[in-house]
């Protein structure tokens, strides 16, 4: 079929694949190349590309990608102008001159030009994806503009091609509108500036090529995107959609929730959410993605009346359990599963509850399945009943969700995947630490689980319907307004109400929610729980007031967080106004095993205070909520606790770092960039006390040492980050090369002779340590400030290490070997800072 000629505007093609001609009225093409289309004719395209406009021949259309383009001068000298944004086009044009240079280096075996010019084009190509993406908020893309063209004119430079000469905001300057001065001027600046960049960039690729770049080699983070697109439910009421990942397996949830308030009329309750219902759930590890199942799941919580009625004169509001519905994700997360296009439907059913227990026994099904339970079965109770049902008639009722895997932690993925995440999608943590925590990574959130609990119905001919309203407070009473999280999506509530269960004696909840506060108001606050029956008539529901009450203080007395786990609250009952009266419920005990330890010796406890009791029988009324912290700044850890707040108990220094050598590794990992700070900040603040240089020493060798252990290797990287980026002591070199002459000139010192191998082990980061120090040290106070003191420091201790291998110390011949073995790895740091010629 011939078409006309298109006259005024084409598509810029670009070929997205190489496609050899197997015949001579084909058309050769290689990725990259521009096309013009004279006739097209079902899926294939007659044309020619503009980089040989004599050959004419036909390709697959498949191999083309559209994009609105402008033609200028057709015929020979006709040009293609692309419509999209200044900067891609130069970015574009950019890497096309450069792919012809690194071909070259290539052919001619110029292997460090080649690799240059390949990290460059790689940094290119990554900007590019950004820019074209539109999804880079204005500041942030004129911030990215700078690094593009200073990479350009860089690249340019070191390449022998052109210099563009631009304005201060990076844009070409146009030579027909700007004066020969003006652009004589801007081009000797723009000259010194890319001279001084190729300056700093080879200083930089020297220290990288001495000493490693830090960076990470393997991904250990990972992030799973899910696109709710839709719900179809016949509730007749606004719902709470409520999505975690959960572990069947473990009976475990993975992460906090992501949640979707729906509205009764089937659309989303906030309007312009809808068709934007994005969240991605991060901190995913290596070890999550090994997990033999891996399943989300969703609660709906309906919000209504106390049953399915119409009617004024009831109670309004309440949560109230509906149901679940329940997708085996397994394959997508172990990556064999990769579309972020393909929508899957996740049914939902009702189930009568006769139908729900013969189903109990039913064997595990791989299929995905719903269900909605008995109103009193708590939700959670049937995910793994769920799990393993066979698929129900579902009538088209359930989610439709898309979902992805992406390599990297948060910041990565919307860097990397900028046209999936960006700012408004809503961020679902895991409820636990990812398996690198970057320097600087700060996190305090705490998780709390309202599990169950146990309530005498009175004189009431039924159980009680309990709600469960939770606040935070100060030790003063105050609320914390906005400081709970239901889930990620919203903002935060002052106030969380559990879901009511209809006259059940002992209600299991199992409802988790995120508490965030400064982490300078942690140890002022504590948590509220209120209790309330909630009846079915409107007119009763208002007389009703709360009948009990429990808390927990987020800090114990000793500073240390309050632990993870399980904890079995008090239920107090009297006056209302006690109840809200912190200062008058601070002073009690807020769990049984707190009363516990309080008891006086008589046995008589001391939580009595008039019209404020517990109950008298604690069998009756019982109360139980699990919390998990996940914090970078807070610790359970006692002994830890009391060296990162040294400066408040500096009596207890000496004591506090032998105790830290008996701290798990897990929780050192946590708070890696604290501990390091609070090391080097005693070794320099109390200076005048020597006893600490070896304490501190043998310290800095223990956690070198534990990240050198397989099982927290992956934290290399962070120890490098924390020594190139956040190591600030410039005097540490002093002390660090002291004490290890120390150890090395008495290695014949039976009691030294653990301690100097376990710091020969760690002599690599020990060097870089000192290395860092002194360049941070030269780089503040010049180098003629402490004369040839370090030199002579250096020397002494390579001197003391030709004595040790002098020594016949043949029953420490282990200390000779692992000299051996680690001097070579601190040569090339050491070359930074003292002669080469004489190391």
């Amino acid at each position: 079929m011939q078409l006309p000629r298109i006259v005024s505007q084409i598509h810029d093609l670009k070929a997205i694949y190489n496609y050899d001609a197997a015949q001579d009225v084909e058309l050769s093409l290689q990725v990259g190349d521009t096309v013009h289309i004279l006739e097209m004719y079902e899926g294939w395209y007659r044309g020619y590309t503009l980089r040989n406009k004599s050959k004419k021949g036909i390709f697959p259309e498949t191999y083309i990608h559209l994009k609105e383009a402008i033609v200028k001068d057709r015929g020979q000298n006709e040009t293609v102008i692309p419509s999209e944004l200044p900067l891609g086009q130069e970015l574009t044009s950019t890497l096309r001159e450069w792919a012809v240079i690194w071909h070259k280096l290539y052919v001619d075996n110029k292997t460090t030009q080649f690799r240059h010019v390949q990290q460059m084009t790689y940094s290119l190509i990554e900007w590019r994806s950004q820019i074209l993406s539109g999804t880079l908020p204005k500041d942030e893309l004129a911030e990215l503009k700078k690094k593009v063209t200073a990479k350009i004119d860089y690249g340019n430079r070191i390449l022998g091609l052109d210099l563009v000469v631009r304005d201060d905001n990076g844009n070409i300057l146009d030579p027909d509108e700007t004066s020969t001065i003006s652009l004589f001027k801007s081009h000797e600046t723009a000259s010194k500036r890319i001279e001084e960049r190729i300056q700093e960039e080879k200083s930089l690729q020297q220290n990288l090529d001495l000493r490693g770049q830090p960076i990470f080699n393997t991904t250990h983070t990972y992030s799973l995107y899910v696109n709710f697109k839709n719900f179809v439910c016949n509730i007749g009421e606004d719902a709470e959609l409520l999505m975690s990942l959960y572990d069947p397996d473990l009976s475990k949830f993975i992460s906090e929730n992501y949640l979707v308030r729906w509205g009764s009329n089937g659309m989303p309750k906030e309007i312009e959410k809808l068709n934007n219902l994005q969240a991605v759930f991060t901190d995913l590890s290596s070890s999550d993605l090994i997990r033999p199942r891996v399943s989300l799941v969703c609660q709906i919580v309906r919000v209504g009346h106390m049953e399915l009625k119409d009617g004024k004169k009831h109670t309004c509001g309440l949560r109230r359990p509906f149901g679940v519905a329940v997708m085996d994700i397994t394959d997508i997360i172990h990556g064999k599963v990769d579309d972020e296009e393909k929508q899957h439907f996740i049914p939902f059913q009702q189930i009568a509850m006769e139908t729900y227990i013969r189903q109990r026994q039913l064997i595990m099904s791989p299929l995905i399945t719903s269900h909605v339970i008995g109103e009193n079965e708590p939700l959670t109770a049937v995910f793994n009943k769920v799990i393993a049902a066979k698929e129900v008639n579902h009538k088209g009722q359930g989610l439709w969700v898309s979902l992805k895997l992406l390599p990297g932690d948060l910041a990565q993925v919307q860097k990397d995947f900028s046209h999936l995440v960006d700012r408004s999608t809503a961020v679902a943590r895991k409820m636990g630490f990812p398996e690198i925590i970057l320097p600087g990574d700060v996190r305090n959130d705490i998780y709390v689980t309202l599990i169950q609990g146990e309530f005498d119905k009175g004189k009431k001919k039924t159980p009680k319907n309990v709600e469960v309203t939770m606040s935070v407070h100060d030790e003063d009473g105050n609320l914390q307004e906005k400081a709970i999280h239901p889930g990620a999506g919203y903002e935060g509530v002052s106030e969380y109400k559990s879901v009511v269960y209809y006259q059940v004696k002992q209600p299991c909840w199992y409802e988790t929610v995120k508490v965030s506060i400064a982490i300078e108001e942690v140890s002022r606050c504590h948590l509220r729980f209120t209790f309330r029956h909630r009846s079915s008539q409107e007119s009763r529901d208002k007389s009703e007031r709360a009948f009990g009450m429990g808390f927990v203080k987020l800090m114990n007395a000793d500073g240390t967080t309050l632990q993870d786990g399980k904890h079995n609250l008090i239920v107090y009952k009297g006056d209302n106004k006690k109840m809200e009266d912190a200062k008058c419920y601070l002073t009690l005990p807020c769990t049984k095993t707190e009363m516990e330890e309080k008891e006086t010796p008589s046995g008589k406890n001391l939580h009595h205070l008039a019209n404020f009791t517990p109950t008298k029988d604690s069998t009756k009324d019982s109360f139980q909520i699990a919390t998990l912290i996940c914090s970078t700044k807070l610790t359970q850890n006692v002994d830890l606790l009391g060296l990162l707040n040294w400066r408040s108990n500096s009596q207890n220094i000496a004591h506090n770092l032998r105790k830290l050598m008996e701290v798990e590794g897990g929780e050192i990992v946590k708070f890696l960039q604290d501990t390091l700070d609070a090391l080097f900040n005693i070794m320099m603040e109390m200076s005048e006390n020597e006893t600490y240089d070896f304490l501190v020493f043998d310290a800095l060798v223990f956690i070198i040492s534990l990240i050198g252990d397989i099982k927290f290797q992956h934290f290399n990287p962070v120890l490098e980050t924390y020594i190139y980026k956040h190591f600030s002591a410039t005097l540490a070199y002093v002390k660090l090369t002291k004490v290890l002459n120390c150890y090395v000139g008495n290695a014949d010192d039976s009691s030294k002779t653990e301690l100097l191998f376990a710091a020969l082990k760690a002599l690599k980061y020990l060097f870089r340590f000192i290395v860092q120090s002194r360049i941070l040290y030269l780089r503040f106070y010049g180098k003629s400030e402490d004369g040839d003191e370090f030199n002579d420091a250096i020397r002494r201790l390579f001197l003391s290490f030709n004595v040790l291998m002098d020594r016949p110390l043949e029953e420490a011949v282990k200390i000779k070997g692992a000299a051996l073995k680690y001097l070579p790895s601190i040569i090339n740091d050491v070359k930074l800072v003292f002669d080469p010629v004489e190391l």
